[in-house]
């Protein structure tokens, strides 16, 4: 049922959201060096690497951790960055990883590959059994501000409780902190 969920919801985003993907793609174009997506090495459901893609939002030689690990964040953003990131608008090409199957709506946020501590604690928790996600409930219950062993206890409380109720919730709580920008740090 998630499934057909995923795929009818991410055929509907797809249709809805086709031309502001096109506008942000020729904005990142036009602002700076580089491609359009970046690609991020990222852990999927049983910790199998696949790759995610997200518009460009920082330059091109910027290192591929958290942003909370950057010295200085803002430093590395591309000219419209700072406007994609806290809008969520970068996330938009994850729906193509939600239509193949990497991804769900609702889950866990996958991590990057290098996120040792994250994908350790997940993994001793069972969390790494579940699809990754566009949101989850880490991501509506504080999103970047929260620390590692925080966020695995809700992914854990997630794993638990998962429904497609819970999930149209966090679908809709994710909705409400987008538009309020609530949660980003960066």
């Amino acid at each position: 049922m998630k499934r057909i969920f995923d795929l009818v919801l991410a055929l509907i985003a797809m249709s809805i959201l086709l031309l502001p993907a096109i506008t942000i793609a020729v904005l990142v174009k036009l602002t700076s060096k580089g491609p359009i997506l970046y690609w991020s090495d990222r852990v999927g459901r049983n910790n199998e690497i696949f790759k995610m893609p997200k518009f460009r939002s920082m330059n091109v030689d910027t290192p591929a951790v958290a942003t909370h690990l950057l010295t200085d964040p803002k430093a590395v953003l591309t000219p419209i960055g700072n406007f994609l990131r806290k809008s969520s608008l970068d996330e938009l090409p994850q729906l193509w990883s939600i239509f193949k199957g990497d991804m769900s709506f609702v889950g866990p946020r996958p991590a990057l590959y290098n996120q040792d501590d994250l994908i350790v604690l997940r993994t001793k928790h069972r969390v790494d059994k579940l699809v990754p996600g566009l949101t989850g409930w880490a991501q509506v219950n504080g999103r970047d501000e929260l620390p590692v062993p925080k966020k695995v206890a809700l992914d854990v409380e997630y794993l638990e409780k998962h429904s497609l109720l819970l999930d149209i919730k966090i679908i809709w709580l994710t909705f409400i902190k987008v538009l309020k920008k609530d949660g980003v740090l960066h």
